[in-house]
């Protein structure tokens, strides 16, 4: 079985591989949909997903061709979908063509509208010859009409909302110091493009509807937050495009066989005042030290 469907609380979500199934796509893993009880409209749009392994990069390995196999290699390489449980499902990729990259990603349904997500790597090679590992969530999200996300610096609120694709997409925390390094031609793309703003809290919300979808995560460091206007294409019956809600995790150095990770949550839920959407953050930092 490619994916399965999960309802817990509030949420009903489609979990999957990159396998193609009906409507959806091949090569979109994680979260296929999300629904919400008094939100019948799926956030995600519904050919791909959310909180989807879309990139695994080192700023020098790039196709030769028009494939975009190593571009895109999270998409192509295997993947197997384990349902473990009625809340909980695990992606497993074995090690990668490329970049032999072994990864297991793990999603929790809680009640009443989470998506929680523990992310495990192993790198088995030294493959990467920047000696940086660079991985890249996407999360399309089905035309809203806000496309921005909002976090928080230096005491404030802060909106953002890129103009084009590619342009001032990438968000970095008021710490980080670090400048991936790239070869000469590798292609424009999310992760190289820096916005002059910064993040001082390991979160960003986005407004779908009426209702709020906010990403979480345990940790400031490695974590970048990206966003384009139209990276989820068209969606045409609504005349608008399906902005991304992305994020990466850069590791600056690695060790082969060793294993790194971080964890995640999204909630999904009513729209509510930015003084819950705090409180939504500091429950779940404080489940995490229990």
């Amino acid at each position: 079985m490619a994916h399965d469907t999960f309802r817990v609380g509030d949420l009903t979500a489609v979990i999957g591989d990159n396998a193609a199934a009906g409507d959806h796509r091949a090569g979109y893993n994680g979260v296929w949909s999300l629904v919400h009880r008094t939100q019948p409209m799926n956030l995600f749009v519904p050919t791909v997903a959310g909180l989807n392994l879309e990139h695994i990069f080192d700023g020098d390995r790039i196709d030769k061709d028009n494939t975009r196999r190593i571009f895109f290699e999270p998409r192509n390489a295997p993947m197997m979908f384990r349902r473990i449980s009625d809340t909980e499902s695990e992606l497993h990729q074995p090690p990668t063509p490329t970049f032999h990259l072994e990864s297991w990603t793990r999603f929790t349904l809680a009640a009443p509208h989470y998506v929680d997500m523990s992310f495990r790597f192993r790198p088995t090679q030294h493959a990467f010859n920047h000696g940086y590992i660079g991985l890249f969530w996407a999360s399309y999200i089905h035309g809203p009409e806000d496309k921005s996300i909002y976090f928080r610096s230096n005491g404030q609120w802060q909106q953002l909302c890129t103009q084009r694709h590619n342009d001032e997409s990438t968000v970095r925390q008021v710490a980080d110091k670090f400048d991936l390094r790239f070869s000469e031609g590798y292609p424009e793309c999310l992760y190289r493009n820096y916005s002059p703003m910064r993040f001082d809290e390991p979160f960003y919300y986005g407004l779908f509807h009426n209702h709020v979808a906010i990403f979480m995560f345990d940790r400031m460091e490695g974590i970048r937050f990206t966003h384009s206007p139209s990276g989820g294409g068209l969606t045409k019956e609504r005349q608008t495009s399906n902005p991304a809600w992305d994020f990466q995790y850069i590791l600056p150095k690695y060790e082969v066989k060793k294993e790194y990770g971080f964890r995640a949550r999204l909630a999904y839920r009513p729209r509510c005042t930015r003084a819950e959407i705090l409180e939504e953050v500091a429950a779940w930092r404080k489940s995490l030290k229990s």
